[in-house]
């Protein structure tokens, strides 16, 4: 950033702050002075005020430009507002003491020096003020090279009229009056084109420079409209001047803690309100006149009902307006709101994410949003390119954390709407909703390919058991038959003890097949019915309670709830130290299984092992839930909801 480094490459910062804080004393002191001076004068026509335009630009210019080189020794700006301030306060302190001997610069007994410096001052404060502010700011450089013939045009011409005013009130040459006028042209158009440079600067500024540019055009309107207007407001502009340098700082400064789009949008919006419904008022007025004449206070009623009745339609459409033209058709909530649900439409589950975050993406207008997902699964969705992120917005879908929506910086657009509360407030919702869409495919698939890999487990332990197992012992009862057979004739009692040992193995083989039934599906559930299987497995000292008609479950809930049961009943003799053990089956809906008791209950931080994670895949298979968890009186209570009305291919 080019600054004072560059034009005093010996000054050090301290010396520039307490070089600044000297001018801008001085700059004060001089209009302080003015103060009394300006009291001896009569007080002009042309305005009110006991004080002029330059008097304002005096004393805010040098303020403000000190506190600027206070922070930032280095950047010129702040070095422009100094020196443009205080060479207004010496334009118009030794305008008003020369005026005290004279009435004018040509009259006999004039101060001739004290003029000429007050032409050349005002040389000076227009070129920092009105060409080298606007040109250099906010960066402190040219918008581009192209612009330095701007700055040699602006110094011809100011110099030229520095040099006419000098001859003239040195009475060298006479007033030309084409000549002056020529000139104040020049140095207006110069002006003109300094000004333009900020336009050209904020069409292709990033979105940081662009809020600073922003300040300081606001605060400028504030200035030229009154001017514009003329007579009898134009005296205005001497209280709306301060603000320029006021804005110039803060927007230097802080710019990052104030929000430009809200304040522009407002000043839309509320002078479209007061013209449009003044414009109302006087039209219901002007009518009521015609036709209510003998009635005026009916009238002026009608008039501020009509009013009235056009503020909130006219305020919305007004909004709406000053949103599009800020914004564009990408920065109105409701317009992104009905194109996120257009492209959720047309979409399934999966990529219903990455739809809504590019609308967000576009309606914020920044480089990329992502959502980073609670528990780290499935991966990260992005859109656009997210390298840095300046904003984390937490994701909840009710009531329960899904993850972190990720904003990154702006991009560019007419005005910059990145983190636009409105925007993200309207739109994240639907993020949400589609976040923990995705979190549901990811958890269907992953519990699919369990259960896929659970079945293939299970297919591969009966194999093998039928096979070493079984196929084995049949094996070897058919070689002991033949065996018999060949000793019964010869060896009778031979035969009788290998008969009788085929006979322990045939007991053996079949133990092993109940094994396998077993644990495929327990015998007690076809011959006793869930109830009855549970209160014959946990004993008499486990009370059961049964709500609602058990028959006709399917087998899969009939299965799960069953070992949910055992698992939860094995952990209470294990680790629970309970007296009393309660079961309890609900059926409505669901079918509610419930197990409690009295014990000391689940430690705090203790890691789930095989049987907790035992239970909850057999409820998520069926869809349904397992929680297990210690209640504020003691105990543990595990309860399972298993939805009945679901198929489950095995």
């Amino acid at each position: 950033m080019r600054g004072l480094s560059r034009v005093f490459p010996t000054v050090t910062p301290v010396q520039a702050r307490v070089a600044a804080l000297l001018v801008a004393t001085v700059s004060v002191a001089m209009e302080c002075v003015n103060v009394w001076v300006t009291a001896q004068l009569p007080q002009p026509s042309y305005t009110p005020l006991p004080f002029a335009p330059e008097d304002m630009a005096g004393t805010a210019f040098p303020i403000f430009g000190a506190l600027l080189v206070f922070n930032r020794p280095r950047l010129i700006i702040g070095w422009l507002l100094v020196l443009g301030g205080v060479a207004c306060a010496t334009n118009i302190l030794l305008a008003n003491v020369a005026l005290l001997h004279a009435p004018s610069p040509y009259a006999t007994g004039a101060p001739k020096v004290l003029w000429v410096i007050v032409g050349q001052s005002w040389v000076v404060a227009t070129l920092l003020l009105g060409v080298l502010l606007p040109l250099l700011y906010p960066t402190g450089r040219l918008p581009s090279p192209r612009w330095r013939p701007l700055v040699v045009f602006a110094v011809l011409v100011l110099g030229l009229e520095g040099l006419r005013s000098l001859l003239t009130v040195l009475e060298v040459q006479p007033p030309l009056p084409a000549v002056m006028e020529t000139l104040h042209r020049l140095s207006a158009g110069a002006m003109g084109l300094a000004f333009l440079s900020l336009a050209v600067r904020l069409y292709r500024a990033g979105p940081v420079e662009r809020r600073q540019i922003l300040w300081p055009l606001l605060a400028f309107a504030g200035l030229i409209i009154p001017w514009v207007v003329g007579d009898p407001i134009w005296w205005l502009a001497s209280f709306t001047l301060p603000l320029i340098p006021a804005a110039i700082a803060v927007a230097v400064l802080r710019y990052r803690l104030y929000g430009i789009q809200t304040l522009i949008t407002r000043t839309l919006v509320g002078a479209g309100l007061v013209g449009a419904i003044g414009g109302v008022y006087v039209a219901a007025g002007a009518a009521s006149s015609l036709f209510l004449s003998d009635v005026d206070r009916i009238g002026g009623l009608f008039a501020a009902l009509c009013a009235g009745a056009f503020f909130h339609p006219l305020r919305r459409v007004l909004q709406r307006g000053a949103d599009r033209l800020l914004y564009g058709s990408k920065g109105d909530p409701v317009a992104l709101a009905g194109e996120l649900r257009r492209r959720l439409q047309r979409t399934d589950p999966a990529g219903g994410l990455v739809a809504a975050l590019d609308v967000l993406r576009e309606g914020l207008a920044v480089t990329g949003v992502a959502v980073r997902f609670q528990d780290g699964s499935p991966g990260e969705a992005t859109a656009g390119d997210l390298r840095e992120v300046v904003r984390d917005v937490g994701l909840v879908w009710h009531g329960e954390p899904v993850g972190r929506l990720l904003i990154g910086p702006p991009g560019v657009r007419r005005l910059p709407a990145a983190h636009n509360e409105r925007v993200i407030a309207a739109l994240t919702p639907y993020v949400a909703d589609a976040a923990h869409a995705v979190r549901l495919v990811g958890a269907l698939r992953r519990s699919r390919e369990r259960i896929v890999a659970t079945r293939e487990e299970e297919r591969r332990r009966l194999r093998r058991d039928l096979h070493d197992g079984l196929g084995q012992s049949l094996s070897g009862m058919a070689m002991s038959i033949n065996a018999a057979r060949r000793s019964l004739h010869v060896s009778p009692e031979t035969a009788d003890l290998m008969l009788t040992e085929l006979r322990s193995g045939m007991d053996s083989v079949t133990s092993d097949i109940r094994h396998l039934v077993y644990g495929l599906r327990p015998p007690a559930l076809d011959d006793l019915g869930l109830a009855g299987a549970l209160a014959e497995m946990a004993g008499p000292d486990v009370a059961l309670e049964v709500s609602g008609d058990l028959t006709g479950l399917s087998a899969a809930a009939e299965v799960a709830a069953y070992r949910i049961v055992q698992e939860a009943l094995t952990n209470v003799r294990k680790h629970s130290r309970a007296e009393v053990v309660r079961i309890s089956l609900e059926r409505g809906e669901d079918l509610r299984v419930r197990v409690s008791d009295d014990g000391v209950g689940v430690q705090p931080g203790r890691r789930s092992g095989v049987g907790l994670a035992s239970m909850r895949e057999r409820a998520a298979e069926l869809g349904g839930t397992c929680v297990i968890g210690s209640p504020p009186e003691g105990g543990t209570v595990v309860e399972a909801v298993l939805p009945l009305n679901v198929n489950v291919e095995i």
